[in-house]
Protein backbone atom coordinates (compact mmCIF):
# COMPACT_ATOMS: atom_id res chain seq x y z
CA UNK A 1 0.00 0.00 0.00
CA UNK A 2 1.44 3.44 -1.03
CA UNK A 3 1.60 6.45 1.61
CA UNK A 4 -0.97 9.22 1.31
CA UNK A 5 0.56 12.10 -1.69
CA UNK A 6 1.79 14.84 0.34
CA UNK A 7 1.74 18.26 -1.27
CA UNK A 8 4.88 19.51 -2.54
CA UNK A 9 6.19 22.26 -0.15
CA UNK A 10 10.05 23.62 -0.04
CA UNK A 11 12.58 22.22 1.75
CA UNK A 12 13.48 23.81 5.60
CA UNK A 13 16.62 24.93 5.17
CA UNK A 14 18.75 24.13 8.24
CA UNK A 15 21.49 25.94 6.88
CA UNK A 16 23.69 29.23 7.48
CA UNK A 17 21.08 31.23 5.04
CA UNK A 18 17.92 29.88 7.40
CA UNK A 19 15.87 32.09 8.86
CA UNK A 20 16.89 30.40 12.26
CA UNK A 21 20.44 30.90 11.50
CA UNK A 22 20.34 34.19 10.50
CA UNK A 23 17.98 35.11 13.71
CA UNK A 24 20.95 33.70 16.00
CA UNK A 25 23.64 35.93 14.12
CA UNK A 26 21.12 39.07 14.49
CA UNK A 27 21.36 38.91 18.48
CA UNK A 28 20.84 36.95 21.98
CA UNK A 29 19.17 33.63 21.96
CA UNK A 30 16.53 32.50 24.82
CA UNK A 31 16.63 28.23 25.68
CA UNK A 32 13.73 27.97 27.85
CA UNK A 33 13.62 25.34 30.96
CA UNK A 34 9.93 24.80 32.42
CA UNK A 35 9.32 25.68 36.40
CA UNK A 36 6.88 24.36 38.68
CA UNK A 37 3.63 26.78 38.55
CA UNK A 38 2.95 29.65 41.66
CA UNK A 39 0.00 27.46 42.44
CA UNK A 40 2.02 24.42 42.62
CA UNK A 41 4.73 25.76 44.71
CA UNK A 42 2.64 27.05 47.08
CA UNK A 43 0.66 24.05 47.73
CA UNK A 44 3.95 22.14 48.28
CA UNK A 45 4.91 24.98 51.11
CA UNK A 46 1.54 26.55 52.09
CA UNK A 47 0.64 30.13 54.15
CA UNK A 48 -0.68 28.25 57.48
CA UNK A 49 -3.04 29.69 59.58
CA UNK A 50 -0.12 31.44 61.83
CA UNK A 51 2.15 32.84 59.03
CA UNK A 52 -1.66 34.37 56.98
CA UNK A 53 -2.19 35.93 60.60
CA UNK A 54 1.77 37.52 60.83
CA UNK A 55 1.38 38.66 56.69
CA UNK A 56 -1.92 40.44 56.74
CA UNK A 57 -2.03 41.10 60.23
CA UNK A 58 1.40 43.07 59.30
CA UNK A 59 -0.17 44.66 56.17
CA UNK A 60 -2.77 46.22 57.95
CA UNK A 61 -0.25 47.42 61.00
CA UNK A 62 2.23 49.20 58.20
CA UNK A 63 -0.96 50.56 56.34
CA UNK A 64 -2.13 52.06 60.19
CA UNK A 65 1.54 53.40 60.33
CA UNK A 66 1.26 54.84 56.88
CA UNK A 67 -1.98 56.45 57.27
CA UNK A 68 -0.34 57.62 61.05
CA UNK A 69 -3.60 56.49 62.46
CA UNK A 70 -0.95 54.10 64.42
CA UNK A 71 1.52 56.31 66.20
CA UNK A 72 4.39 54.01 66.06
CA UNK A 73 7.63 54.08 63.49
CA UNK A 74 7.66 51.31 60.69
CA UNK A 75 11.38 49.99 60.50
CA UNK A 76 12.18 47.57 57.95
CA UNK A 77 15.59 46.10 59.06
CA UNK A 78 17.67 43.36 57.65
CA UNK A 79 20.20 42.03 55.14
CA UNK A 80 21.32 44.05 51.94
CA UNK A 81 20.40 40.35 50.33
CA UNK A 82 19.83 37.22 51.72
CA UNK A 83 22.46 34.50 50.38
CA UNK A 84 22.75 32.24 53.09
CA UNK A 85 19.52 30.67 54.42
CA UNK A 86 20.68 29.39 57.81
CA UNK A 87 22.36 32.94 58.58
CA UNK A 88 18.99 34.80 57.70
CA UNK A 89 17.08 32.79 59.69
CA UNK A 90 19.49 33.29 62.48
CA UNK A 91 19.14 36.64 62.18
CA UNK A 92 15.32 35.88 62.24
CA UNK A 93 15.22 34.61 65.72
CA UNK A 94 17.50 37.17 66.96
CA UNK A 95 14.99 40.26 65.29
CA UNK A 96 12.01 38.34 66.55
CA UNK A 97 12.72 38.82 70.29
CA UNK A 98 14.20 42.45 69.33
CA UNK A 99 10.47 43.50 67.53
CA UNK A 100 8.73 41.90 70.29
CA UNK A 101 11.08 44.28 73.10
CA UNK A 102 9.93 47.35 70.85
CA UNK A 103 6.62 46.40 69.50
CA UNK A 104 4.64 49.09 71.17
CA UNK A 105 7.03 51.91 69.72
CA UNK A 106 7.64 50.14 66.41
CA UNK A 107 6.75 48.04 63.69
CA UNK A 108 9.82 45.72 63.06
CA UNK A 109 9.37 44.29 59.57
CA UNK A 110 12.22 42.21 58.11
CA UNK A 111 14.25 42.74 54.81
CA UNK A 112 14.04 39.76 52.80
CA UNK A 113 15.60 41.01 49.87
CA UNK A 114 15.89 37.71 47.15
CA UNK A 115 16.81 39.19 44.12
CA UNK A 116 19.32 41.97 43.68
CA UNK A 117 18.70 44.79 40.95
CA UNK A 118 22.43 45.79 39.47
CA UNK A 119 23.33 48.94 37.39
CA UNK A 120 25.97 46.47 35.22
CA UNK A 121 26.89 43.19 36.42
CA UNK A 122 26.92 41.12 39.96
CA UNK A 123 25.42 38.32 41.94
CA UNK A 124 21.54 38.26 40.75
CA UNK A 125 20.25 37.08 44.36
CA UNK A 126 19.35 33.90 46.27
CA UNK A 127 16.50 33.62 44.03
CA UNK A 128 18.10 33.26 40.82
CA UNK A 129 21.68 32.05 41.56
CA UNK A 130 21.36 30.13 44.96
CA UNK A 131 24.17 28.47 44.68
CA UNK A 132 26.58 31.74 44.44
CA UNK A 133 28.09 29.86 41.38
CA UNK A 134 26.89 31.02 38.13
CA UNK A 135 24.62 28.25 37.81
CA UNK A 136 21.25 30.17 37.42
CA UNK A 137 19.10 27.65 39.53
CA UNK A 138 16.17 29.39 39.06
CA UNK A 139 13.54 26.65 40.14
CA UNK A 140 15.61 25.99 43.31
CA UNK A 141 15.72 29.13 44.03
CA UNK A 142 11.94 29.67 44.14
CA UNK A 143 11.58 26.86 45.98
CA UNK A 144 14.45 27.95 49.13
CA UNK A 145 13.04 30.90 48.89
CA UNK A 146 9.71 30.48 49.62
CA UNK A 147 10.97 27.89 51.87
CA UNK A 148 12.25 30.37 54.00
CA UNK A 149 9.60 32.66 53.82
CA UNK A 150 7.45 30.48 55.21
CA UNK A 151 9.66 30.00 58.30
CA UNK A 152 10.13 33.31 58.78
CA UNK A 153 6.74 34.44 59.07
CA UNK A 154 6.29 31.38 60.98
CA UNK A 155 8.20 33.08 63.95
CA UNK A 156 5.51 35.57 63.72
CA UNK A 157 7.81 37.84 62.15
CA UNK A 158 6.61 40.04 59.09
CA UNK A 159 8.02 40.07 55.83
CA UNK A 160 9.54 42.57 53.30
CA UNK A 161 10.37 42.32 49.68
CA UNK A 162 11.75 44.55 46.63
CA UNK A 163 10.24 43.56 43.45
CA UNK A 164 12.37 42.88 40.44
CA UNK A 165 10.82 40.41 38.44
CA UNK A 166 7.02 40.83 37.31
CA UNK A 167 6.29 37.01 37.80
CA UNK A 168 8.42 36.70 41.36
CA UNK A 169 5.02 38.01 43.64
CA UNK A 170 2.82 34.86 41.69
CA UNK A 171 5.66 32.91 43.73
CA UNK A 172 5.96 35.00 46.94
CA UNK A 173 3.99 37.46 47.32
CA UNK A 174 1.24 36.11 49.92
CA UNK A 175 4.17 35.95 52.20
CA UNK A 176 5.13 39.67 52.12
CA UNK A 177 3.91 42.19 54.09
CA UNK A 178 6.09 45.64 52.80
CA UNK A 179 6.57 45.67 49.30
CA UNK A 180 9.38 48.07 47.02
CA UNK A 181 10.25 49.05 44.02
CA UNK A 182 13.53 50.04 43.58
CA UNK A 183 15.37 52.85 42.08
CA UNK A 184 16.55 51.72 38.99
CA UNK A 185 12.80 49.94 38.15
CA UNK A 186 10.28 53.00 39.87
CA UNK A 187 10.60 54.77 35.88
CA UNK A 188 9.10 51.76 34.78
CA UNK A 189 6.20 51.28 33.69
CA UNK A 190 5.66 47.46 34.44
CA UNK A 191 6.49 47.41 38.06
CA UNK A 192 4.06 50.35 38.24
CA UNK A 193 1.15 48.64 36.93
CA UNK A 194 2.28 45.37 39.24
CA UNK A 195 2.41 47.82 42.23
CA UNK A 196 -1.32 48.55 41.42
CA UNK A 197 -2.26 44.65 41.84
CA UNK A 198 0.07 44.18 44.98
CA UNK A 199 -1.50 43.36 48.27
CA UNK A 200 0.39 44.90 50.39
CA UNK A 201 1.92 48.58 51.00
CA UNK A 202 4.53 49.55 48.63
CA UNK A 203 7.11 51.98 49.16
CA UNK A 204 8.44 53.62 45.50
CA UNK A 205 12.32 55.14 46.01
CA UNK A 206 13.47 57.87 44.40
CA UNK A 207 14.74 57.09 41.04
CA UNK A 208 19.26 56.50 40.81
CA UNK A 209 19.15 60.52 39.46
CA UNK A 210 18.21 61.54 42.67
CA UNK A 211 14.59 61.98 41.27
CA UNK A 212 12.18 62.37 44.04
CA UNK A 213 8.90 63.54 41.27
CA UNK A 214 9.44 59.96 39.80
CA UNK A 215 8.48 58.53 43.00
CA UNK A 216 5.85 60.47 43.15
CA UNK A 217 4.54 59.47 39.55
CA UNK A 218 4.74 55.89 40.28
CA UNK A 219 2.59 56.28 43.28
CA UNK A 220 0.04 57.98 41.02
CA UNK A 221 0.23 55.65 38.22
CA UNK A 222 0.31 52.41 41.00
CA UNK A 223 -3.39 54.06 42.58
CA UNK A 224 -5.87 53.72 39.52
CA UNK A 225 -6.45 50.48 37.91
CA UNK A 226 -4.37 49.10 34.95
CA UNK A 227 -4.44 45.49 32.81
CA UNK A 228 -0.80 43.89 31.65
CA UNK A 229 0.24 40.68 30.24
CA UNK A 230 1.51 38.21 33.26
CA UNK A 231 1.34 34.73 34.87
CA UNK A 232 -1.84 33.33 36.77
CA UNK A 233 -1.18 30.92 39.60
CA UNK A 234 -1.88 28.16 37.46
CA UNK A 235 0.62 29.39 35.08
CA UNK A 236 -1.69 29.96 32.56
CA UNK A 237 -0.34 33.32 30.47
CA UNK A 238 -2.96 35.71 31.79
CA UNK A 239 -4.18 39.35 31.50
CA UNK A 240 -4.14 40.28 35.02
CA UNK A 241 -6.45 43.36 35.96
CA UNK A 242 -5.49 45.21 39.03
CA UNK A 243 -7.71 47.39 40.81
CA UNK A 244 -4.97 50.36 41.90
CA UNK A 245 -2.84 50.04 44.95
CA UNK A 246 -3.88 53.49 47.42
CA UNK A 247 -1.09 52.50 49.74
CA UNK A 248 2.02 53.39 48.54
CA UNK A 249 4.25 55.79 49.29
CA UNK A 250 8.10 57.72 48.39
CA UNK A 251 10.76 56.00 50.41
CA UNK A 252 14.14 58.71 49.90
CA UNK A 253 17.39 56.90 49.65
CA UNK A 254 19.49 59.52 48.48
CA UNK A 255 21.13 59.90 45.05
CA UNK A 256 23.99 61.80 43.09
CA UNK A 257 23.44 64.86 44.68
CA UNK A 258 23.90 63.51 47.98
CA UNK A 259 21.43 63.07 51.18
CA UNK A 260 17.88 63.54 50.64
CA UNK A 261 16.61 63.15 54.37
CA UNK A 262 16.99 66.39 55.30
CA UNK A 263 13.91 68.88 57.22
CA UNK A 264 14.22 70.63 53.79
CA UNK A 265 13.91 67.16 51.65
CA UNK A 266 11.55 65.53 53.88
CA UNK A 267 9.01 69.06 53.29
CA UNK A 268 9.99 69.25 49.43
CA UNK A 269 8.65 65.35 49.32
CA UNK A 270 5.99 66.26 51.15
CA UNK A 271 5.00 68.90 49.28
CA UNK A 272 4.98 66.96 45.92
CA UNK A 273 2.80 64.70 47.16
CA UNK A 274 0.40 67.24 48.14
CA UNK A 275 0.15 68.85 44.67
CA UNK A 276 -0.24 65.51 43.56
CA UNK A 277 -3.10 64.82 45.69
CA UNK A 278 -1.64 62.12 47.18
CA UNK A 279 -1.24 61.42 50.85
CA UNK A 280 1.61 62.96 52.78
CA UNK A 281 3.91 60.12 54.10
CA UNK A 282 7.39 59.16 53.51
CA UNK A 283 10.02 56.31 54.38
CA UNK A 284 13.76 57.33 54.61
CA UNK A 285 16.38 54.67 53.69
CA UNK A 286 19.47 55.24 55.84
CA UNK A 287 21.85 53.54 53.14
CA UNK A 288 22.53 53.47 49.65
CA UNK A 289 22.62 57.85 49.10
CA UNK A 290 21.46 59.00 52.45
CA UNK A 291 25.12 57.21 54.11
CA UNK A 292 27.23 57.84 51.15
CA UNK A 293 27.00 54.15 50.63
CA UNK A 294 28.43 53.44 53.96
CA UNK A 295 27.22 51.47 56.46
CA UNK A 296 28.76 52.73 58.82
CA UNK A 297 27.12 56.07 58.24
CA UNK A 298 23.62 54.86 58.95
CA UNK A 299 24.28 55.07 62.53
CA UNK A 300 24.15 58.93 61.90
CA UNK A 301 21.45 59.22 59.81
CA UNK A 302 19.02 57.10 62.64
CA UNK A 303 20.31 59.18 65.29
CA UNK A 304 19.78 62.52 63.63
CA UNK A 305 16.03 60.99 62.72
CA UNK A 306 15.54 59.92 66.31
CA UNK A 307 15.60 63.68 67.10
CA UNK A 308 13.55 65.14 64.88
CA UNK A 309 11.18 62.24 65.50
CA UNK A 310 11.42 63.00 69.59
CA UNK A 311 10.65 66.43 68.54
CA UNK A 312 7.42 65.64 66.15
CA UNK A 313 8.27 66.03 63.11
CA UNK A 314 5.61 64.61 61.12
CA UNK A 315 5.40 63.26 57.43
CA UNK A 316 7.99 60.82 58.61
CA UNK A 317 6.61 57.57 58.84
CA UNK A 318 9.43 54.53 58.99
CA UNK A 319 13.07 54.00 57.98
CA UNK A 320 14.83 51.25 56.07
CA UNK A 321 18.15 50.13 57.60
CA UNK A 322 20.81 47.61 55.85
CA UNK A 323 22.26 45.25 58.89
CA UNK A 324 22.83 41.45 59.35
CA UNK A 325 24.66 39.53 61.53
CA UNK A 326 28.16 40.95 61.16
CA UNK A 327 29.20 44.25 60.05
CA UNK A 328 30.81 44.82 56.55
CA UNK A 329 30.53 42.69 53.38
CA UNK A 330 32.58 39.84 52.00
CA UNK A 331 33.26 38.36 48.34
CA UNK A 332 32.64 35.62 47.61
CA UNK A 333 35.72 33.74 46.25
CA UNK A 334 35.43 29.69 44.95
CA UNK A 335 37.37 27.74 47.49
CA UNK A 336 37.35 30.04 50.37
CA UNK A 337 34.72 29.71 53.16
CA UNK A 338 32.27 32.68 53.80
CA UNK A 339 31.61 34.53 57.17
CA UNK A 340 28.26 33.35 58.52
CA UNK A 341 26.06 36.17 58.86
CA UNK A 342 28.06 38.80 56.95
CA UNK A 343 26.91 40.40 53.59
CA UNK A 344 27.71 39.57 50.05
CA UNK A 345 26.78 42.66 48.56
CA UNK A 346 25.93 45.99 50.03
CA UNK A 347 27.88 46.21 53.65
CA UNK A 348 25.61 45.97 56.54
CA UNK A 349 25.58 47.21 60.17
CA UNK A 350 26.07 44.47 62.82
CA UNK A 351 23.84 43.09 64.96
CA UNK A 352 24.86 44.85 67.92
CA UNK A 353 24.33 48.16 66.48
CA UNK A 354 21.39 47.25 65.05
CA UNK A 355 19.69 46.34 68.49
CA UNK A 356 21.05 50.13 69.70
CA UNK A 357 19.29 52.09 66.98
CA UNK A 358 16.12 50.43 67.28
CA UNK A 359 15.86 50.93 70.75
CA UNK A 360 17.01 54.64 70.26
CA UNK A 361 14.11 54.93 67.76
CA UNK A 362 11.67 53.45 70.46
CA UNK A 363 12.82 55.47 72.79
CA UNK A 364 12.30 58.82 70.48
CA UNK A 365 8.68 57.08 69.68
CA UNK A 366 8.14 57.57 73.37
CA UNK A 367 9.44 60.86 73.50
CA UNK A 368 7.33 62.26 71.16
CA UNK A 369 4.43 61.18 72.89
CA UNK A 370 5.08 63.03 75.46
CA UNK A 371 4.15 66.15 73.37
CA UNK A 372 1.34 64.59 70.62
CA UNK A 373 -1.81 63.09 71.70
CA UNK A 374 -2.03 59.63 71.01
CA UNK A 375 -3.26 58.42 67.40
CA UNK A 376 -6.86 56.91 66.28
CA UNK A 377 -6.76 53.01 65.97
CA UNK A 378 -8.37 52.97 62.81
CA UNK A 379 -7.23 52.64 59.21
CA UNK A 380 -8.01 51.44 55.49
CA UNK A 381 -6.07 48.19 55.43
CA UNK A 382 -4.69 46.32 52.04
CA UNK A 383 -5.31 42.22 53.07
CA UNK A 384 -6.80 40.73 49.95
CA UNK A 385 -4.86 39.68 46.90
CA UNK A 386 -6.17 42.25 44.20
CA UNK A 387 -3.54 41.10 41.45
CA UNK A 388 -5.85 38.71 39.41
CA UNK A 389 -8.55 39.11 37.33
Amino acid sequence: MRAAAVPDRPPVSRGSGSREARARESGGRVTTEPLTTPAALAERLPVTDAVAETVLGAREAVCRVLAGTDDRLLVVVGPCSIHDVDAALAYARLLRRLADEVADDLLVVMRVYLEKPRSALGWPGLLTDPSLDGAFAVGAGLRVAREMMVAIAGLGLPIACEWLSPVTPAYLGDLVSWGAVGARTVESQVHRQLASGLPMPVGMKNGTSGSVQAAVDAIRAAAVPHAYLGVADDGTPSVLRTSGNPHCHVVLRGGPGGPNYSEEDVRDALARLRAAGLPERVVIDASHGNSGKCHERQRAVVAEMAERIAAGEEGVRGLLLESFLVPGRQDVVAGRPLVFGQSVTDACLGWDTTAGLLRSLAEAVRRRRQTQPPASATSPVASEPRQHA
